[in-house]
């Protein structure tokens, strides 16, 4: 596999596999080190992970850039969960009114993946809309099951997470397109 895709090119399926399993093995991480009242340790791997996709791609700043907006709503819709009281966390939370920072670091760790393995989304933000408000709750419901947080509510706190990810995922779609570093347009020819 090269070290960048040449502009023009989609990622191939060794990049998507990869992706795919580098993603895994970060989220796993973070939510165990969290688990474990290591969260930095799980943080780190997941910056480790960000640091490998910006290696290999075609354009690192277009996806760094993903990374940043998808931390920044990752920030809001967590915060907004945090203030609802339904969840809680055993560590890397050091302000009670603001999520952990593990937590924001997996918004960007799926940045990483939405210009690669979640590319098929493009053009369907209903659809994402739908996956969001399933596989979101999914994904956090797993987080728990691993001790990276606990529902106080989980019916209230599962309603919540669904809602959140039915917005945020056709608006990380969205930003992907816009920011794709990946995959970069070929220049008009003249």
């Amino acid at each position: 596999m090269p070290a960048t895709l040449p502009a023009g090119a989609r990622p191939t399926r060794a990049m998507q596999l990869a992706n795919f399993a580098v993603s895994q093995a970060a989220w796993f991480a973070a939510v165990l080190g969290a688990a474990h009242h290591q969260p930095l340790a799980g943080t780190l791997s997941v910056l480790a992970a960000i640091g490998w996709h910006l290696a290999v791609s075609a354009c690192p700043a277009h996806e760094a850039g993903l990374v940043l907006w998808a931390c920044l709503v990752g920030v809001v819709a967590e915060t907004g969960i945090v203030l609802q009281g339904h969840v809680v966390y055993p560590s890397g939370q050091p302000f009670a009114q603001l999520p952990p920072y593990w937590m924001v670091a997996l918004w960007g760790l799926l940045a990483i993946a939405l210009n690669v393995t979640m590319r098929w989304l493009r053009g369907r933000l209903w659809l994402a809309a739908g996956l969001g408000a399933v596989v979101g709750p999914m994904a956090f419901s797993a987080g728990v099951r691993l001790g990276g947080a606990q529902f106080l509510q989980p019916g209230a706190a599962l309603a919540t997470l669904a809602l959140v990810w039915a917005a945020a995922l056709p608006l990380l779609v969205w930003l992907s397109v816009r920011f794709d570093g990946v995959a970069e347009p070929e220049p008009p020819h003249a």
